[in-house]
């Protein structure tokens, strides 16, 4: 044998003999992912998400006796639904936002812990008991050093961001750096779906901050939905004109928000305006356009739901909420946008609230957004042309469903009534190939208002048309079928 077969031979045997790197350290990247990147598992999130968070309600105020309280709320029955939970309309998440961490990681293994107080049984037992009632259970975490709870920034007048911040809470641990072992983490414990949220560094930085999480819950082998918060505050797909940015975003997990934090309010509040916070009808405009982005698989996400959401305002002097009409306005406009609808309220308060329980469980505005065929309605009629925050405008949106029909929204964004009348040929084919084929086969259609159950006639299509007296902030929602 020639020395270098030897030395071969020896440096096989010496490399067998060392001890073997536990499975994370196998899994950390040393180098960027790979661009373009891989889309994300296809089979999970087909239908946008349904569930409930923590967040708007609770805030970092949580415990693991709060999400247990959810979690049996929803697999109550409600009367007003027929006696059907939660559950049974299609909310299926339970999910913990930010601050459950301990503020350090485990010092010997640098494992993410559970607050040991406020969750002493372990996050493993406390998706036990969501799966046992027929749930999935979701967690949060950041792709920074830190989470984003517990940071106010100052801002430039400019908009931009000054490098400074201070802790209003614990600093909780991000997942920088232990990504892989934070995905296995994840996937032991049971969950279901991570949201992700970015609240630091740069374009790059996050870019490869996102696919490395990606990656990482894709190599444990459990399905794990992914939801990233690019931080619309730094850039918007739609709004930042001095970006050059391009919209990579969608490749990289099944939900992507589009927007900034909401507030429970109709329009961004004063003390928000150019900070972190929006407003229902602005999270509208910034989501409304990126319609050719959302499929099964990959949504867009214009933040939770604050449908019986209450806020203290002004160093808690006020409350600030959606009006009974503005939730159902945003109930609907989400579902016309195929929006996850994920619940922010107190759920064990909501049979103290008939109007926020009726607009939660309807079922018909539930089926328009989880219609299997997966399209993002737009809008294709306004009364006004549109300004930053959107005017006061009356509206038309358009959104084609499975069953060959499609659902109808006339949103009133004033102050006051109006009657707001759509043409059945300006909307019956929106986004929809072969339109012209099938207006030959039937020529009228059959309409039904969802909010009040009841049809209302059926129509020509061409020449014909409905109008609709709308309430201010409000909406009619009309589902509309080819009649044979």
């Amino acid at each position: 044998m020639t020395r270098s077969a030897v030395a071969v031979v020896v440096a096989a045997l010496v490399a067998l003999s060392m001890p073997a790197a536990s499975n994370a350290q196998q899994r950390q990247p040393t180098s960027p992912p790979p661009s373009p990147p891989p889309p994300p598992p296809p089979l999970l999130a087909q239908t946008p998400p349904m569930g409930w968070n923590s967040y708007n309600k609770f805030g970092c105020n949580i415990d693991e006796g709060i999400i247990r309280a959810q979690a049996d709320a929803m697999v109550l029955n409600i009367s007003s639904a027929g006696n059907k939970s939660l559950r049974d309309l299609g909310y299926h998440l339970v999910m913990i936002d930010d601050c459950w961490m301990a503020p350090q990681r485990n010092a010997a293994t640098g494992e993410l812990e559970a607050d040991p107080k406020r969750f002493p049984s372990g996050i493993a037992a406390l998706a036990d008991y969501v799966h046992a009632r027929g749930l999935k259970f979701g967690i949060y975490s950041a792709p920074g050093p830190q989470t984003c709870s517990g940071r106010a920034y100052l801002q430039t007048s400019l908009g931009g961001r000054l490098p400074f911040y201070f802790p209003l809470f614990p600093p909780y641990p991000g997942s920088q750096g232990h990504e892989a072992q934070d995905a296995d983490t994840f996937a032991a414990w049971g969950v279901d779906y991570l949201k992700y949220d970015r609240c630091s560094g740069s374009w790059d930085e996050a870019e490869r901050a996102f696919a490395l999480m990606r990656d990482s819950l894709a190599a444990t082998g459990r399905p794990i939905v992914y939801s990233i918060n690019p931080d619309e505050n730094d850039f918007s797909r739609t709004s930042n004109k001095n970006s050059t940015k391009p919209d990579w975003m969608s490749g990289y997990a099944h939900l992507v928000r589009t927007t900034k934090d909401l507030d429970p309010a109709w329009r961004q509040l004063p003390w928000s305006q150019g900070f972190w916070s929006t407003g229902v009808v602005d999270a509208i405009d910034a989501n409304g356009p990126l319609f050719a982005a959302a499929g099964p698989g990959h949504w867009n996400d214009p933040d939770m739901l604050q449908v019986g959401v209450k806020r203290p305002w002004l160093f808690g002097r006020k409350q600030v909420a959606l009006t009974d009409v503005e939730g159902r306005t945003q109930f609907s406009m989400w579902a016309m946008m195929a929006a996850p609808l994920i619940l922010g309220n107190d759920l064990t308060r909501m049979v103290e609230d008939d109007a926020t329980r009726e607009t939660l469980t309807n079922a018909e505005v539930i089926a328009i957004d989880q219609d299997p065929l997966g399209v993002q309605g737009r809008r294709v009629a306004s009364s006004s042309s549109l300004g930053k925050f959107g005017g006061d405008s009356a509206e038309v949106w358009s959104k084609p469903l499975a069953d060959g029909g499609f659902a109808v929204a006339l949103l009133n964004r004033g102050k006051s009534p109006r009657v707001v009348r759509v043409e059945w040929s300006d909307v019956a084919f929106v986004g929809r190939e072969g339109g012209e084929e099938a207006q030959r086969v039937s020529s009228k259609v059959r309409v039904r208002d969802v909010w009040r159950h009841a049809d209302v006639g059926e129509f020509d299509v061409v020449g014909g048309s409905y109008s609709a007296t709308v309430e201010a902030h409000g909406v009619v929602v009309l589902r509309v079928t080819f009649v044979q």
